[in-house]
């Protein structure tokens, strides 16, 4: 309106100008008239340009300076308020198995049901505990189990820097501490993260980790650790997974004798993690006419994930060790089962997003893994030495179909080189939030 009207004066005031005139006045005399109004104009028109920029400059500082402080009070309504301080999460499974042999029975598993609870009681301190319930049905005469995952209290210092006391994982591998269904891909975990690495795997005591703006974070502590005075010679669960079949999760843990653990993993690279772990403690508990009160148990780790793009590539090397079995090994004598000096294995597995909207997705995958559970035996007199294990080899290709973020449905075939009779085809459904 205000250039209108502006525009409207000064064709008056040049129509003006040019009908006063004197008529004597010459054309040199009325063109320099005409030009000192348009240079008249055009410093008008500068002026307009920059009002109408501080104008625009002053409206955007007002609207940044108010949502500045809608935010400022966004936060501290927040912060007052407090938040949820007690946050329900849950993760499950439902998986169907269809061994290649006729000769084995197919078999559908309510694989587990966990319950988690996290309760924050200030912005530094919160306790954490799970609760699992697997294949459906805990009692005496079932194979089901009730049990406590995690149950543990974490306090932040500063920095980073995080203590924490309690039942909780061991920082090791890729899947121990991430083991929701919607994490890893196959229906079933992998071989080497179960029967190397015994996931899930958690220790009573304290820990200590930290995090840096490098992309390190580490874990240390000390905990309970394994009973070898558990080992069965006469039972197969030994040969299957060593470690699992000694761990005491902490149902009346034999703390005689504790544990250290350490984890390092760097993420200075975006989609990249490297990574490893060490744990060492001894197993006897000095336990009374037990001949392996020095026995020791090691187990360590090198992992790395990548994420470019739509690619999801992973590996690992897991490796296992129990010493002074000699004098233990010489009591099981003729037993299907010794206990083994060494054990390990490895996998690299690689994904593809092939197709994805805003709802679902669609990811093939290929895992190669190869792990033997008792690759070394300690030596024996003449006639009594046992024979190290053939190493298993796995081959799993199979897809993961995500629903939303939640929701995943799974299938794969499985081939076993050492021992065909285990091939097999798997359906699963799992959800986890």
């Amino acid at each position: 309106m205000k250039k209108t009207l502006l525009a409207q004066a000064l064709c008056a005031a040049f129509l003006t100008a040019a009908i006063t005139a004197p008529a004597q006045a010459g054309e040199a005399e009325l063109l320099q008239k005409i030009e000192k109004l348009a240079a008249e104009l055009d410093a008008i028109k500068a002026e307009l340009a920059a009002n109408r920029q501080k104008t625009a400059s002053v409206e955007q500082k007002q609207d940044v300076l108010a949502t500045t402080v809608a935010n400022n009070n966004a936060v501290a309504s927040a912060a007052q308020q407090g938040g949820p301080k007690t946050i329900i999460s849950s993760y499950g499974e439902i998986n169907y198995t269809k061994p290649k042999n006729a000769g084995n029975q197919a078999e559908a598993d309510v694989a587990r049901a966990v319950i988690g609870i996290t309760h924050r009681f200030d912005e530094k301190t919160k306790m954490v505990a799970e609760f699992e319930w697997e294949h459906a049905i805990a009692s005496a005469g079932d194979k089901g189990e009730t049990e406590v995952e995690q149950l543990y209290v974490e306090h932040e210092l500063s920095n980073g820097l995080r203590v924490k006391g309690g039942l909780f994982l061991m920082p090791v591998g890729l899947l121990n501490t991430n083991h929701e269904p919607t994490a890893y891909f196959g229906v079933h975990r992998n071989f080497v993260e179960t029967a190397i690495i015994p996931s899930t795997w958690r220790e009573a005591g304290f820990g200590l980790s930290g995090s840096h703006e490098n992309g390190i974070s580490w874990d240390a502590g000390i905990t309970t650790g394994f009973d070898l005075t558990k080992w069965d010679a006469s039972a197969s669960e030994g040969t299957e997974a060593p470690l699992a079949s000694i761990h005491q999760e902490g149902q009346l843990a034999k703390s005689r004798d504790l544990s250290l653990h350490a984890a390092l993993n760097w993420r200075g690279i975006p989609g990249l993690l490297l990574g490893g772990s060490l744990f060492s403690g001894k197993a006897g508990h000095a336990t009374t006419d037990f001949v392996a009160n020095d026995a020791r148990i090691s187990l360590w780790d090198l992992h790395a994930r990548y994420l470019p793009g739509n690619w999801d590539l992973s590996a690992l090397y897991a490796r296992g060790s129990i010493s002074h079995t000699e004098a233990l090994n010489l009591t099981f004598a003729g037993q299907p089962t010794p206990v083994p000096s060494s054990f390990n294995g490895w996998y690299l597995q690689g994904a593809y997003k092939l197709w994805s909207n805003t709802d679902y997705s669609l990811s093939p995958f290929i895992r190669y893994e190869q792990f033997n559970t008792a690759a070394s035996y300690s030596a024996m007199p003449p006639g009594l030495s046992v024979a190290a294990l053939e190493a298993e080899k796995v081959t799993t290709i199979g897809a993961s179909f995500r629903i939303g973020e939640g929701v995943v449905l799974k299938a794969d075939l499985q081939k076993f080189k050492r021992d065909s009779n285990l091939d097999r085809f798997n359906l699963g459904v799992g959800y986890s939030f």
